[in-house]
């Protein structure tokens, strides 16, 4: 195993610079490289293989965070990863939080051609279009593998799933289901159609009631749902390419939900409507 190398005390490290700059996309674009911060998202990095390479290359961490998660720093040094012993310095010039937790990784890019996902025959996908704030698409992200979805699309119009700020609200979730990026929405839409799954678009002024779905029993199918900007929703094209469009019910005085958590709501809703037909097995059994 690579052995831990000596303290780096200087930002102005190499090593360090090459980090660093991986926090703008143009960077991260070109050298296919992201960072991961804090013991959750490094964790899963370090126990996570695409096409036969560990994610994890690199990690930099305090003295204090490497006694403190030795399980962390033991898993990133079996699956190969160079170990940095930094000093705070070096992790606050890295990080891009404002209270880093010592652990910073440097990881390999791992999104999935959309051809490989629509070949795995999905039967639960969100599609996030036109979705630009990062910490909502991670949140999404997130929402889609708790709800234990195979599958998550960028369309070309979304964030940069790399965002710094996307990786940290996904918590970890970056790790668990295959992602594919830079898709068009016509493309995303007609692929899952081609392989059997059923298009909702998730819009406020959806004809169609969430609640009045799940009670006609029509949510037990292969289900891909589309999410829109945050700030307005769908455009009419975008709904237009749907097989239907689904609004959730306001049961309150709330004006609205905010993206994440129609999303949440959207996909557990399927979920939920899936293993109650036997078509899906609740992640949670054995």
């Amino acid at each position: 195993m690579p052995p831990v190398s000596p303290e780096l005390i200087s930002p102005r490290s190499a090593r360090v610079s090459a980090a660093r700059r991986l926090a703008k996309r143009n960077f991260r674009g070109k050298d296919r490289l992201f960072l991961a911060e804090g013991p959750q998202a490094v964790r899963e990095a370090a126990g996570h293989r695409a096409g036969g390479e560990a994610t994890l290359v690199e990690l930099f961490a305090t003295v204090e965070a490497a006694e403190r998660y030795a399980d962390i720093i033991g898993a990133a040094r079996s699956a190969g990863a160079r170990v940095h012993l930094a000093s705070e310095e070096v992790i606050a010039d890295i990080s891009t939080t404002v209270t880093p937790q010592g652990l910073v990784g440097v990881c390999r890019f791992l999104d999935t051609p959309f051809e490989d996902i629509l070949a795995a025959r999905p039967r639960l996908v969100a599609v996030l279009a036109h979705v630009r704030d990062p910490g909502n698409a991670g949140t999404v992200l997130r929402c889609a593998d708790a709800a234990g979805a195979e599958a998550v699309i960028l369309t070309d119009a979304s964030v940069d799933l790399y965002n710094p700020k996307a990786v940290r609200a996904s918590v970890g979730s970056h790790f668990h289901l295959p992602v594919a990026v830079g898709v068009p929405v016509e493309r995303a839409v007609a692929g899952l159609q081609a392989a059997g799954v059923r298009i909702l678009a998730a819009d406020g002024a959806g004809d169609r009631d969430l609640d009045e779905e799940l009670d006609k029993g029509t949510m037990g199918g292969p289900t891909a749902w589309v999410f829109g900007n945050e700030a307005w929703g769908l455009p009419e094209e975008t709904r237009a390419l749907a097989d239907a469009v689904v609004r959730v019910p306001i049961h309150g005085k709330a004006e609205s939900l905010n993206l994440a958590t129609a999303a949440a709501v959207c996909l557990y809703a399927s979920a939920r409507a899936q293993r109650a037909s036997g078509g899906c097995r609740s992640v949670t059994e054995s």
